[in-house]
């Protein structure tokens, strides 16, 4: 009779594991996606994971469009343009995207990269995005100004010049009441810290907003 009920127990516990996952499943095939693909600004470069703007964006959902949406965060620390068109294929085939937050061009510009090159690399990926079906939502980077007026000022043209010409919407500057803000960058002067991951998703969020509960 032991042997029995055991033998009970673990069919019981293996069809309420098989059922729960199977559930998973539905409420993941129902929900719509954020995609971020970044760089080290949103891939919590020197902050815990759970500090992290994307993160904070989970917990700002509510408990309705958290089960509408789920966010995946793409971003790795040093990506760039190109980088970033390398791997968007892939990623949009992956999770087929609803939004699409494409944070890059930061680490092109710190290398000096010429600004034609970063805005049609950018280009590409607002296109790829929307050919998939996804929205994009492009954040706008500005560079330190010891690159010098000219190519500091045609680099951060680059972003609404493409917000633009495609209509979509764009966050203007990713570190708006950051960058110049004591305790809110690393020693790096690059970097946001933890303080200062609140007040990116602040900038990001009536923009994503909008997309969200449209």
């Amino acid at each position: 009779m032991q042997v029995l009920m055991d033998t009970l127990r673990t069919a019981l516990r293996s069809t309420i594991f098989l059922m729960l996952a199977l559930y998973a499943l539905v409420l993941q095939a129902n929900q719509s996606t954020v995609l971020v693909l970044g760089d080290s600004l949103s891939a919590a470069y020197g902050v815990q994971v759970e500090q992290a703007w994307v993160s904070l964006l989970r917990d700002r959902l509510t408990e309705e469009e958290l089960a509408q949406w789920r966010v995946i965060n793409a971003s790795i620390s040093g990506e760039t343009t190109d980088g970033g068109l390398r791997r968007l294929p892939e990623l949009l085939e992956l999770h087929s995207p609803d939004v699409v937050i494409i944070e890059l061009g930061g680490n092109d510009g710190l290398r000096g990269f010429p600004p034609s090159v970063i805005e049609a690399n950018l280009s590409q990926l607002i296109t790829l995005s929307r050919n998939a079906g996804a929205t994009p939502l492009l954040v706008g980077i500005q560079i330190p100004p010891n690159y010098g007026p000219r190519y500091t000022s045609r680099f951060a043209d680059i972003y609404p010049t493409l917000a633009e010409r495609h209509d979509i919407p764009l966050v203007p500057f990713f570190l708006e009441g950051i960058y110049n803000q004591d305790g809110m960058m690393q020693r790096d002067g690059i970097h946001p810290t933890a303080d200062a991951q609140q007040r990116l998703l602040d900038n990001v969020w009536p923009h994503l907003e909008a997309l969200l509960r449209s």
